[in-house]
Parts: C-alpha cells; structure tokens; sequence
C-alpha cells in the first residue's frame, strides 16, 4: 500500500511532512508493520515491543525495545523522534487496516452499544476491547458502521500523547481489493474558532492484498 499522511498532528510533532511518500506492509497474521520512506532510503519495522530504523538495503540505523515507553512524561506537545513516528504509525496503520478482522482473534471483545445518528443515517456501533499484547490507540475503541456494514468513523483516544484527546476518524473512498472492501481514505477534523482544521489526512493507493 502506498500512503500520503498529512495534517496538523504531524506538524505538532515536529515531523512535518514525514509521511507524505510512503509504502506499507502490513502484517495480517501478527502485529507488525513495514514502513518505506520513499526516496530517503530509509525504513521502518514496528512491532509491539520493538522499532527498528533500517536504510533501505536493511542495514540497522537504530532500534528501540519496549518503544511504549519512551512516550512516558510526554505532553501532547512534546515533538517526537524518527521512533516515536514509526511506533504510533505502525500501531495506528496496523490497527486501521486490519480492522474488523482482528476482532475475531483471541482476547478481543466486542459488545454493540446504542446507535446513533448521525449525516442523515442510523450509524449501528461495536465497542471493541483490545487485549494487553495487541498494541493501539487505546484498549477500548469504538466503530460506527452504516446501513451499508461499512465504516463510517472509528473513535478512540491515544494513550501516548500524554492527555486524553477525543478523536474521531472518518472512513471514505471505498475501493473492492480483491473481494474486500477498504476505505482508502480517512480523515480526523480538530476545531479551529469558528472553523474546523484538518488533524489527520490519510490517502492511500495501490491498495493489494497477498
């Protein structure tokens, strides 16, 4: 999958436009996520309990073991390093396309909640609790699905930015990839005044499944 992430967060980060030419490979057996920065000769690999920083013929330039870690103290302003981005990216890019899936594996629970209404539908919703090992946002997400079974918004906060921030992330621009049907855009909004900016924009392309 090729990806542009762009939007505010990634400014309030100090990463800027890190994400905006990027190829992943996203494990669908186990937690893990390859990350190609595409010209910079450079990659990522997360998994839950370490991060690697490769050049792009696979020559080690720096690991970190249990990277959750590292976020201990963190405000929501604090400016990440190049393994901060690469573990909230490969936790984040690995929950999204894997999900509803994964909620079949061992240690998932899902209960349905109330639905609610919302652009003119009745979105149905299913609370989902991640087990322990399974690295995310947070243990306990919420997905809204339409009249259509698809996703409409995914809501969680993020553990690691060091407050609780609400966030909501709409899910667009269905394609069919062999059979299965995947957003291949998402979008979180924050306010601004009286207006609304765009927090995270997730475009992908050249979606295949193997």
């Amino acid at each position: 999958m090729d990806a542009d992430i762009t939007g505010a967060f990634w400014q309030l980060k100090g990463k800027g436009d890190a994400l905006t030419n990027i190829r992943c490979d996203v494990d669908t057996t186990r937690e893990r996520l390859t990350m190609e920065f595409l010209g910079q000769n450079r990659r990522s690999v997360f998994e839950p309990d370490r991060v690697v920083l490769q050049q792009a013929d696979g020559a080690i330039v720096e690991t970190r073991d249990n990277p959750e870690r590292s976020f201990d103290g963190h405000q929501f302003e604090t400016p990440w390093d190049d393994i901060h981005l690469a573990y909230f990216t490969g936790e984040a890019l690995w929950t999204y396309l894997n999900a509803p899936f994964l909620f079949t594996w061992p240690g998932f629970v899902s209960v349905e909640i109330a639905p609610i209404e919302a652009d003119g539908e009745e979105w149905r919703r299913l609370q989902v609790t991640f087990p322990a090992e399974i690295k995310s946002h947070t243990r306990t997400q919420v997905f809204c699905f339409g009249p259509d079974g698809l996703l409409r918004r995914h809501d969680f906060t993020i553990d690691v930015v060091g407050r609780t921030v609400e966030s909501e992330l709409y899910a667009a621009g269905y394609r069919d990839v062999d059979g299965i049907i995947i957003p291949g855009t998402r979008r979180a909004y924050a306010p601004a005044g009286d207006d609304q900016i765009v927090f995270v924009a997730i475009d992908m392309a050249d979606i295949a499944v193997r």
